[in-house]
Order: structure tokens, then sequence, then C-alpha cells
């Protein structure tokens, strides 16, 4: 199953989204970025011991809201894609966010 295509036109981070909230103060981005870091590893733990829909939708909703609201679009798109997945395909969807994620804090760390 595929989550997310590789040749999306959607930026990995769209900075300039982020910019418009902080209006050029790099420490803020930072520290907003950082929250997001923390806020996906968490969610990515909560993906992987989901035992119940209510926790897998909790889980992808809240690292999808996260990612947007910073400007991780791909991210964001991703864990759009899995949200309403069945149980069975949740191993492989919370590997393709977890993919995502690593792909946007390197993007991130660029920036």
């Amino acid at each position: 199953m595929m989550f997310a295509q590789s040749h999306s036109p959607a930026p990995l981070f769209d900075a300039a989204h982020l910019a418009r909230y902080t209006d050029g103060d790099e420490a803020l981005k930072a520290e907003l970025l950082n929250l997001m870091c923390e806020q996906a590893r968490r969610c990515i733990a909560l993906m992987a011991t989901a035992g119940d829909r209510e926790a897998w939708i909790a889980a992808t909703h809240t690292l999808k809201g996260a990612a947007r609201g910073v400007g991780a679009v791909v991210l964001g798109d991703v864990c759009e894609a899995v949200e309403a997945l069945e149980p069975a395909d949740w191993p492989a969807a919370a590997r393709a966010v977890e993919h995502a994620f690593f792909e946007t804090q390197a993007c991130f760390a660029e920036s």
C-alpha cells in the first residue's frame, strides 16, 4: 500500500508557512520545530502501540495537526492518508509516517 507518492509536488517543509507565524524570529522557529519533533516522536510511539481505532486516530490526527501547523506538508499528508486505515495496515502505515518524519526532520536541520 502506498501512503504518499515520492513524486508529490508538496514540499517536505514549507518554511514560508512557518515564517508567517514567526516573523523571522529564529529562536521561535527553532522552538516550534523542536516542539513538533517531540510531538512526532510521541505520536509515532503511540501509533506503534495503538490497540484500538480511537488510539490510532488520536495519534495520527494529532501529528497531522502538529505537522501542518509548522509547514511539514508531506508529513501532514501522510498522516491524513493513514488516519482511517484498517488495523491490519497500521504497522506499514506507522513505518511510512516515521519515514516521512525522518525526512522532514532532516529538512528542518537544513533550514
